[in-house]
């Protein structure tokens, strides 16, 4: 049995490290993954949702239960200031999507 693993993804270190059965994943711990497009989204949500389960605002476990969030690299541009109607309207819509619609969050913003 494995007690730690080190190793890296994109340049940054981590570390695991196997706590016995009562240290389980949750949302606390989760991975941000700022995709190119609406393609690419696609893709690392059906990767990493196949055996997983989906979750709300592009939210997605893999099959070990690790939480990853998988959104467009500009949405902030969309969500904006919260006290701006375009911003609300954007994340209103976000918060009825599992997977991220690119297309919806522009139509929804009113772009």
């Amino acid at each position: 049995m494995v007690l730690t693993v080190e190793f890296e993804l994109d340049g940054q270190t981590f570390m695991a490290i196997n706590g016995g059965p009562q240290f389980t994943f949750d949302e606390a711990i989760s991975f941000f993954i700022n995709c190119a497009d609406q393609k690419e989204i696609d893709y690392y949500w059906d990767k990493l949702g196949a055996g997983g389960e989906e979750g709300p605002c592009g939210w997605v476990k893999d099959k070990y239960g690790l939480s990853w969030q998988v959104a467009p690299e500009d949405m902030d541009a969309w969500l904006g200031d919260p006290k701006d109607e375009r911003g609300q309207r954007a994340m209103k819509a976000m918060l009825g999507m599992k997977k991220i619609d690119i297309a919806a969050l522009h139509a929804a913003a009113g772009d």
